[in-house]
């Protein structure tokens, strides 16, 4: 039938009996930090989210939008893909997502819209010839699916002035999006995640889901008719992620005077050091600042005094060369004295996934020795 459609024939309407509750497919989740989850998004699931989608990241008919993602991510499928066609507008699908393929088909076929995660955008930053694309007619970015530095934001806003940024938070079992931070707001309140959407709440809790203070750390929660049934075979993860009638997401956060989330991290990339909680993506954001670094992750691994070693992985520019000395130093005029790096890993690549997200798993268990070796 698609291939009629593809042809502008007209396709037979197949009548069927579906509520809005019945199972629409099953998503897995990324894998980033354990095994891949079966996510059972429903009809409601879907639709509401793409409502929300297309009135809050404006979603428009004469959008012209790469999808370079694959299209079993739930971002670049739920945020992108059906609500772009859902509105009618025009997309491009990428075989990858080399910055190469992307910024020549910004060039050539006019692009209006990009979604890319932050590994994505940096490697189109970082590409040679960036300045001699013709990307006048980008006019919306779209970045999420990880935690976006606060130095990539400020670079893509002078390098792209004439693009309009939107940073969209969410996950798979949210269908997946659930805050969006709006182009406005992207330098007055740089590195938040946004408010939330259309057809959620969201709140941060404590450890006994009482919601916490203006301003304190606890886990992001919602609830949403975007919402999953529920994890495929696995009653009990289900039970687990629902507690007490809202989501848990699993990400820790803090939410400001004015309503606006910031992410601190992923309660799994916490690092207890000494018996004191350092958020890798602090570490990260400040590394980020030393001139030369094009990417960083940061983690922590086993230590017999320090229980977990703050520890970084560092990708310099290309051309760019940087030591493990001047890495350290920087750090220790920036950071509190536990939450300075242990050990410093100077490398060509990150390990990450095809939705371009940092596999932490991966390094964990690449250096699980270092502190012995």
């Amino acid at each position: 039938m698609l291939s009629v459609a593809r042809e502008g024939k007209p396709t037979e309407t197949i009548e069927a009996d579906i509520d809005d509750d019945d199972l629409a497919h099953v998503l897995y989740t990324s894998g980033t930090e354990s095994k891949p989850k079966g996510v059972m998004l429903t009809h409601k699931s879907i639709i509401s989210e793409y409502m929300s989608t297309v009135i809050d990241a404006k979603m428009e008919t004469n959008d012209v939008v790469i999808h370079a993602l694959p299209l079993y991510h739930s971002a670049q499928l739920h945020v992108f893909l059906g609500p772009s066609v859902y509105m009618g507008a025009s997309g491009v699908i990428l075989g990858s997502a080399t910055p190469e393929a992307i910024l020549k088909t910004i060039e050539e076929k006019k692009v209006t819209s990009l979604f890319c995660p932050p590994t994505v955008w940096i490697g189109l930053l970082r590409h040679p010839d960036f300045e001699m694309f013709d990307l006048s007619s980008l006019r919306k970015g779209y970045y999420g699916a990880a935690i976006m530095p606060r130095e990539v934001i400020k670079e893509l806003s002078e390098r792209l002035p004439n693009m309009q940024l939107w940073n969209c938070y969410g996950q798979t079992e949210v269908a997946p999006l659930v805050t969006v931070l709006r182009p406005e707001d992207q330098l007055k309140k740089l590195g938040s995640a946004g408010k939330a959407v259309l057809n959620c709440q969201t709140k941060i809790v404590d450890e006994n889901d009482q919601e916490v203070a203006t301003g304190e750390i606890g886990e992001i929660v919602h609830r949403t008719p975007h919402a999953m049934k529920g994890y495929l075979h696995n009653p009990e993860k289900t039970a687990e992620a629902f507690r007490n009638g809202w989501f848990h997401s699993g990400d820790l956060g803090v939410m400001d005077e004015d309503g606006y989330i910031t992410i601190v991290d992923r309660k799994k990339d916490m690092i207890n050091t000494g018996g004191v909680n350092v958020s890798s993506r602090e570490v990260e954001e400040l590394i980020y600042q030393l001139d030369g670094v094009s990417e960083v992750a940061v983690i922590g691994v086993p230590d017999a005094f320090w229980i977990e070693a703050v520890t970084a992985i560092v990708v310099p520019k290309d051309g760019k060369s940087l030591s493990k000395d001047e890495i350290l130093a920087y750090c220790k005029q920036k950071l509190s004295k536990f939450k300075i790096p242990k050990y410093i890993v100077i490398t060509n690549e990150l390990p990450k996934n095809p939705s371009g997200k940092i596999l932490k798993r991966s390094l964990r268990k690449t250096y699980e020795d270092i502190a012995i070796e």
